[in-house]
């Protein structure tokens, strides 16, 4: 899910000494997000950071907001691929976890919380975001798809907004407070959201009963996991 990037800067998904370049730039871009914040992000002393030519970064990227999207897509794409443990609740604690641990992480909370802020203020970054979240909540949305197969919730249940009841708590936690996220407040998170699903909660509307346009791909990646798992690198998703 990367719709939009091809046509910017700095999306080309390469090989070789390109791909390198690529990923020390975006590690020194990660580096000055959680050190600076977006406003202190240059693209010469990213040059710099990565022992790249100025250049090249400039010809590649050419701006700090197409070079966060590139960013952004890099993580999306490393992020762990959702659990599958046979049961809604075990799912969504899986994914509050999963959440939690990102969030908590030293490196990885203040990245996020930068680009966060970075999104309240830049169109092109907020963009960016929107895209990376909507991956990955489509990462998860089908543990609910494969809930309601099974009888665990009402039919017409939205999964999209199922898993995003899950994050939401602990994302406001950690914006709001200086609390740290524990593993309790992930299950609470979760169970919460299972608890209101059952409910019939996050039941569509029933005029029409329309379903979201991505509400397809949902069933698609559903599908598409019970017959070829992927398996990527990172150990950190946020949804």
């Amino acid at each position: 899910m990367t719709e939009g990037l091809e046509e910017q800067p700095g999306t080309v998904r390469p090989g070789g000494r390109t791909a390198r370049v690529r990923a020390a730039v975006l590690r020194a871009a990660e580096d000055a997000l959680v050190e600076r914040g977006f406003a202190g992000l240059d693209l010469g002393d990213l040059a710099q950071r990565a022992d790249v030519g100025r250049t090249t970064v400039y010809r590649r990227w050419g701006s700090t907001t197409a070079l966060v999207a590139d960013l952004l897509a890099d993580m999306a794409e490393q992020s762990l691929p959702r659990a599958r443990t046979g049961s809604l609740s075990g799912d969504l604690r899986a994914n509050a976890r999963l959440v939690r641990r990102t969030l908590a992480d030293p490196r990885q909370g203040a990245l996020f919380r930068a680009v966060l802020l970075a999104a309240d203020g830049d169109a092109g970054t907020a963009e960016a975001l929107h895209r990376f979240y909507r991956r990955r909540v489509e990462e998860w949305a089908p543990c609910v798809v494969e809930a309601v197969e099974r009888g665990e919730l009402p039919p017409d249940t939205d999964p999209f907004e199922v898993v995003r009841a899950v994050s939401a708590p602990l994302y406001y936690r950690m914006l709001t407070t200086a609390e740290p996220l524990d593993e309790a407040d992930a299950d609470r998170a979760a169970d919460a959201a299972e608890a209101a699903a059952r409910a019939g909660v996050f039941r569509r509307a029933q005029a029409g009963n329309a379903e979201r346009p991505y509400g397809a791909s949902a069933r698609r990646t559903a599908v598409r996991g019970k017959a070829d798992p992927v398996q990527k690198k990172s150990s950190s998703s946020l949804s």
